[in-house]
């Protein structure tokens, strides 16, 4: 079935016998003046520090790991960027007598399968394991701003700096990208690590305090002044009261001894939440106005960091907070919405979304491991779950590719006129190179419905005659495996590529049909 259903889409791609409408796209060939400069590791990953010795292994590598890694790198010539920490990183301390990790977890529920450690204490030999990444990843780590004892946060950074600045890291080129002082700091007095008081002046106040004692060590190992990362907050006022980047400058973090080395801004996202159990529907996350809405709230904090010269990324998002929903953060569904909101984040002048990723969660990427117990619900498995991606991983694949390995690339949101199919343009420099569709209508059974997309080009600069079409195949928008890309599927024991590379050519003007619940990509020659 599988192969007759591929065979329909390359024939119905040159006309458009089943399609339900036709949509006029006009797409520019140079780059227009909103276009944004794209990061080639825009889908990055945020990593739950408690069990970091599980994603990475303890001495070997964890091989499934590093493969899913370098296929990033080798589609973009830059490995994605791995942040270290989350919840997990306000729980964590310091004891040079432990050799790796000592953690204590709570009792899992149907609900948290896979809970964050209440307690972890590290040893040198953690932090050393990043040099197991792949060679060139700039990776940044949490420290511990909870426990506000003075002495935690530099204990574990200058472990930290001090396996960056060792020789293994230094022939691997891993660099320290950044240290990130807390979690999500503007929940602290709701989960009882600061009084009802707490509010965006003590913060301020007490993160310069900390930070200043952190990089002073920091620096003075590494030999240079390293990046600090601010913010990290859960949410956001948007305005110069409550916590958000616009109170945090006002507040004069930024007038502030560490703040001369803050670089980047942090805002935690999350598209829905799973915290209390509430179910969660497939086509309420496949929704372009909905990942539209939710993004653009942050429009006015992004021009502030701007205005700072400081640069603006989502250092922690995914699907729904707390794991994941089930039956949706794990499906297909949430490819193709991670597809649209990390280029339309792109777009608002987001640089970089970091995925969070956990053992066990339902919105992860990839599963580094064996599991023995169900992601859903905890129940156990008739069958150990050997490593494998999840579906959302071929968003990241497919993002690679779209952005290219060049680092000149930048993409343009397209207007098309359909309320669940989204496009966007990319330009080598200023001169157009290809272009993704992302049809977010949710198909589940029955017949497929399609668009028929008529491509008209625009403005200075050669028209295409021809079209290299590449389609992210999706059995359904429930499914957790059968995609294809261009053919390939990534769906394999060792997180390697396999398969025959399927693509069309076809003239331009025959417009191409995209189908619910898939993306295409359009190479133009």
């Amino acid at each position: 079935m599988t192969i007759l259903w591929h065979s329909t889409l390359l024939l119905l791609t040159l006309g458009c016998s089943v399609c339900f409408a036709q949509v006029p796209v006009t797409i520019p060939l140079a780059a227009p003046g909103n276009a944004q400069l794209v990061s080639r590791s825009l889908f990055s990953f945020s990593i739950e520090q408690d069990r970091w010795t599980d994603w990475i292994g303890q001495g070997p590598v964890n091989q499934f790991f590093f493969n899913t890694l370098n296929n990033l790198k080798n589609i973009v010539q830059e490995p994605p960027r791995i942040r270290i920490g989350a919840d997990s990183e306000d729980r964590t301390t310091f004891n040079p007598q432990v050799q790796l990790v000592q953690n204590n977890f709570p009792q899992f529920t149907a609900q948290l399968p896979y809970p964050e450690a209440t307690s972890n204490v590290v040893g040198n030999n953690y932090y050393q394991l990043a040099s197991l990444l792949p060679p060139g990843t700039p990776v940044t780590w949490g420290v511990n701003f909870a426990i506000n004892d003075g002495q935690t946060a530099v204990q574990e950074a200058t472990a930290i700096a001090n396996a960056f600045n060792s020789a293994p890291f230094k022939k691997a080129s891993i660099m320290l990208e950044a240290v990130e002082i807390g979690n999500e700091p503007d929940l602290y007095a709701n989960n009882g690590l600061r009084d009802n008081t707490w509010n965006v002046q003590q913060y301020v106040t007490q993160w310069i305090a900390t930070a200043g004692a952190v990089m002073t060590a920091v620096n003075n190992i590494m030999g240079v002044d390293i990046p600090l990362l601010a913010g990290s907050i859960s949410g956001s006022s948007h305005n110069n009261a409550g916590f958000s980047p616009q109170a945090m400058i006002q507040n004069g973090i930024l007038a502030s001894a560490p703040g001369a080395q803050i670089k980047l801004f942090s805002q935690h996202y999350y598209s829905g939440s799973f915290c209390n159990g509430n179910a969660a529907v497939l086509q309420n996350l496949m929704s372009k106005a909905n990942i539209r809405a939710n993004l653009g709230a942050f429009t006015p904090d992004i021009a502030a960091v701007h205005q700072a010269d400081l640069t603006y990324i989502l250092g922690e998002t995914n699907s729904y907070a707390c794991h994941g929903a089930p039956g949706v953060s794990n499906t297909a569904a949430a490819t193709l919405w991670a597809l649209d909101y990390a280029f339309y984040a792109a777009q608002l002048g987001m640089t970089r979304l970091y995925f969070h990723q956990g053992i066990g969660y339902k919105y992860n990427l990839i599963q580094p491991i064996t599991l023995t117990r169900s992601i859903l619900d905890g129940t156990t498995l008739a069958q150990p779950l050997a490593p494998h991606i999840q579906p959302l991983y071929y968003a990241a694949i497919v993002a690679a590719e779209a952005i290219g390995p060049l680092g000149i690339t930048h993409v343009a949101e397209l207007t098309v006129n359909n309320a669940q199919i989204s496009g966007y343009a990319f330009f080598e420099g200023t001169s157009l190179s290809r272009a993704l569709f992302i049809n977010l209508n949710a198909y589940e059974n029955g017949q497929r419905g399609s668009v028929h997309l008529n491509l008209n080009f625009q403005g200075a600069g050669k028209q295409p005659t021809s079209v290299i079409v590449k389609r992210l195949y999706i059995p359904t928008a429930d499914a957790t495996q059968g995609l294809t890309w261009g053919g390939r599927t990534y769906e394999t024991q060792d997180g390697l590529v396999s398969g025959s590379l399927s693509t069309l050519t076809i003239p331009v003007t025959g417009g191409v049909d995209i189908y619910d619940t898939e993306a295409i990509m359009l190479t133009f020659g």
